[in-house]
């Protein structure tokens, strides 16, 4: 069963980083337009977001509480020594919702609608970036976890871990990987005057991911980062990168055609085979300390609280999943079901 309660953890981050990704990317290439295309590009995301973008971040709430029930030690370390970039990032998602609500329903149309946008804006590029800095500080090997603190102040132990180069780096990876995953929605969202906006920003973003990312691992080899020592010497993180590389050459053309089924198909499985190197690369040691790795299997609570989560998340999994298949279908962002691509 604790597989079971793994698989979820996995699954609802996939689901997260691709769904609340992209919701976090229209607000980037909304941030990174000239202002006519500003104003298309809001129309656009507020047709295409409106009825889902709530939905898009159940999955956090999912990974927050099997991480808090299922794996009790590991989610203390996380919120303890990591709470700053994850109160910015709850701040982000607060503020990044309530632009989002009344530059749409405000009763009102003023100037206050000029403050709205910005913050819908600047909030959807600076969270991703706290959350990939979260992520980069569990990898960065810079938590310190003792029991004697009397050398060391605050900066050392909330501040450092999270705060220094290569988690900024990965922060601003998984920005420009959302910005991507937006461009890639927004392509078989937009009519046929406004695709070609999109088309080029998606390539403009699929190239900052793959510099962004090829700067992040020279970095991190050349400081001697932990993770990405194990994850250029990992056979299997290696196979799977290289996998992802080659599925580059075919999603530009599918970019430059505008294709809708196979963009999003090629984006997808991109992505996986990313979140999968990175998995083989350290599972199950996902947390690296200052003077260990921390092992998520060895953090899991006892079997009977497993096995009670497990079933809960399996029969949660049965309602949850089908009526979200059901919401995305009835909004048409499921293009596969389109007769025409």
């Amino acid at each position: 069963m604790l597989y079971v309660v793994l698989f979820f953890l996995m699954f609802s981050l996939l689901l997260y980083v691709v769904l609340a990704g992209a919701d976090f990317g229209a607000g980037i290439v909304e941030l990174f337009s000239s202002e006519k295309n500003k104003q298309i590009t809001k129309k656009t995301v507020y047709r295409v977001m409106g009825p889902v973008w709530e939905a898009n971040h159940i999955w956090i709430i999912i990974m927050i509480v099997i991480l808090w029930v299922g794996f009790p030690e590991f989610y203390n370390i996380l919120v303890l020594y990591l709470h700053i970039p994850l109160t910015l990032v709850l701040l982000g998602i607060t503020l990044r919702g309530v632009a989002f609500v009344f530059r749409h329903y405000d009763a009102f149309k003023d100037k206050s609608q000029i403050l709205y946008d910005w913050m819908f804006r600047i909030s959807s590029f600076i969270t991703p970036i706290f959350l990939g800095m979260t992520f980069g500080a569990m990898l960065s090997g810079k938590i310190i976890i003792t029991d004697t603190y009397e050398n060391l102040n605050f900066y050392d132990i909330f501040i450092n871990p999270w705060f220094n180069g290569f988690s900024f780096l990965v922060g601003l990876f998984f920005a420009a990987l959302c910005a991507f995953l937006a461009s890639i929605l927004l392509i078989g969202e937009a009519n046929d005057n406004e695709r070609p906006i999109y088309v080029k920003k998606s390539r403009i973003a699929n190239m900052a991911v793959i510099i962004i990312g090829f700067i992040t691992l020279c970095y991190g080899f050349l400081t001697h980062n932990t993770f990405v020592v194990n994850f250029v010497n990992n056979p299997y993180a290696v196979v799977l990168i290289s996998l992802s590389t080659l599925l580059i050459l075919p999603l530009i053309k599918s970019i430059k055609a505008a294709h809708k089924i196979r963009t999003r198909s090629f984006t997808g499985i991109q992505v996986v085979l990313i979140l999968m190197a990175a998995l083989v690369t350290q599972y199950p040691n996902l947390i690296i300390t200052s003077h260990a790795e921390f092992s998520i299997i060895e953090a899991a609570s006892t079997e009977k609280v497993i096995r009670v989560l497990g079933i809960t998340l399996i029969i949660g999994g049965l309602v949850i999943l089908p009526g979200l298949f059901h919401l995305f279908k009835s909004f048409k962002m499921i293009k596969i079901f389109e007769q025409k691509a």
